[in-house]
């Protein structure tokens, strides 16, 4: 199947939602706790036109595609202007810093996204990119890896000999076209700020009042460092968050605020916890995929056999409440090992032998019927709301669901601030191909899952509940658009 066929969409590893049918019907059924995303009921609003204003911070030690471990500090100013911080680090705790980068430039709004619905796409310009190293060992890293590359003799004579690396010292950057390749030799790109979301909910307080919590999405990284300064975004990072209203408690978030390129964040040292998978794992929210994804995912692991279900709920729209199609998926993985690249990360392999198909609008209906004989579901037609199986032809063409399929994962467990238990699943190839050897394995993580039903165990079979309200009617797009939020729904992850 061509790379084209496959990215994100389809399961991204589909593990969660615990299932039932009722009696006679093929109709699904949902555990209300684990149902999606568990927002706690509290509304998000996206800010329209984006408001920027103000400084953005990390509020934990992020991982990106490498493996690169950073924290950001993102300030933007009413005259359009923008500083960005960007801290490095040599471990997944943020504890370790190895280089800082200072952004100077200036970015401005154009119009709304054709491409990613609710984004808002920009521009910007670079004025100026500094690095300072805060170690000689650090520095002979970055070195090495500019060595490595075509980069020009004038990038490399921008950087310090190791036996003149002094302390603090900045060395600018060109940022330049010209003079590009030294930022793609350091993998270094700002053309996340071409893709901007604002949202707004309020954070339930115990016994007080909710608490304003304002995030700024910005566009994806590409997964191949060579790629990062021609990729356009079409999805997101995990957000930042204003410094001013941010989720509480958040333990890095005043050290990251304060910091500048000289005095780089340390982050308080997270425990590293067992990979236990038993349990529940939804969604925190509506989430958002590179090729114009929206979705929410729902997961059960089963400790004892080894063996997960999941339910991948496809959205036409970034509030996720015009359902378009949903997948469930089965399977088994493997015992898990420490990921030799990615420190902190465990490594499993995950093979999917099952799945079934519910169309939930119209338009994805008539697509499934259109599909060719045989390539998606036996003998009868689709409809909109019932599942039927598609394992025995092998998976899903018209989706791009193959079956069997085997994938290579990097997972991780935390407990967040709250006290919450997520679960983080390894990110998808930009590419939109899958996962399916051993060089391909992820080295950076999508949005987190949270525990949302039973304990880090087995958990046991919900009771068949009513299903939820399909909310208002879905938006009916032409077909040319639905192939286009279908570019290729591999098994993402488990």
């Amino acid at each position: 199947m061509p790379a084209a066929m496959l990215p994100f969409a389809c399961v991204l590893v589909l593990l969660g939602a615990s299932t039932t049918e009722a009696m006679g019907s093929s109709r699904l059924r949902w555990e209300p706790r684990c149902q999606q995303p568990v927002s706690e009921g509290t509304p998000v609003t996206a800010v329209l036109p984006p408001r920027l204003d103000g400084p953005w911070i990390s509020t934990g030690c992020e991982v990106r595609p490498g493996p690169e471990f950073l924290t950001r500090s993102y300030t933007f100013y009413p005259n359009r202007l923008f500083r960005a911080y960007q801290f490095y680090y040599g471990d997944p705790s943020c504890q370790e810093p190895t280089h800082s980068l200072l952004i100077k430039g200036k970015v401005r709004l154009r119009r709304a996204s054709w491409v990613t619905r609710g984004a808002t796409e920009a521009d910007y310009h670079l004025h100026k990119v500094g690095i300072v190293f805060h170690s000689r060992h650090a520095l002979l890293d970055v070195t090495k890896r500019v060595n490595q590359t075509w980069a020009d003799q004038d990038c490399v004579g921008r950087l310090p000999q190791a036996r003149a690396w002094l302390p603090g010292a900045m060395y600018e950057l060109p940022s330049t076209r010209a003079q590009g390749d030294c930022m793609a030799a350091l993998g270094f790109s700002m053309h996340e700020l071409s893709l901007v979301r604002v949202q707004r909910h309020l954070q339930p307080q115990p016994r007080a009042v909710p608490q304003l919590v304002e995030e700024l999405y910005l566009g994806d990284i590409h997964t191949d460092r060579a790629e990062r300064q021609h990729y356009r975004p079409t999805g997101y990072q995990l957000p930042l968050q204003s410094a001013l209203h941010h989720a509480r408690p958040c333990p890095a978030c005043a050290l990251v605020a304060r910091a500048d390129e000289h005095h780089p964040p340390v982050l308080p040292r997270a425990p590293a916890l067992p990979l236990r998978l038993g349990g529940r794992w939804a969604s925190a929210g509506c989430e958002v995929r590179p090729a114009v994804l929206f979705l929410t995912r729902l997961f059960t692991f089963h400790g004892h056999s080894r063996s997960w279900e999941g339910r991948y709920r496809h959205f036409s729209d970034p509030a996720c409440r015009q359902p378009t199609f949903t997948v469930f998926a089965a399977g088994s993985y493997s015992r898990g090992a420490p990921s030799a690249r990615v420190r902190g990360g465990t490594e499993l392999d995950f093979e999917v032998t099952r799945a079934r198909v519910t169309p939930m609008d119209a338009v994805t209906a008539a697509l499934l019927n259109a599909s060719q004989p045989g390539s998606c579901g036996g003998p009868g037609g689709w409809a909109v709301g019932v599942e039927r199986d598609v394992t025995a032809t092998n998976g899903c063409a018209a989706l791009g669901i193959r079956l069997p399929h085997v994938e290579y994962e990097l997972f991780k467990v935390e407990r967040d601030p709250r006290g919450r238990s997520l679960l983080f699943i390894g990110q998808r190839p930009s590419d939109g191909s899958s996962p399916d050897t051993p060089e391909k394995r992820p080295t950076s993580y999508q949005a987190p899952l949270v525990l949302c039903g039973g304990h880090a165990r087995d958990a046991p079979r919900p009771a068949p509940h009513r299903p939820p309200s399909r909310g208002g009617p879905c938006l009916r797009a032409v077909p040319v658009p639905l192939l286009l939020l279908l570019p290729g729904l591999t098994f993402l992850g488990l």
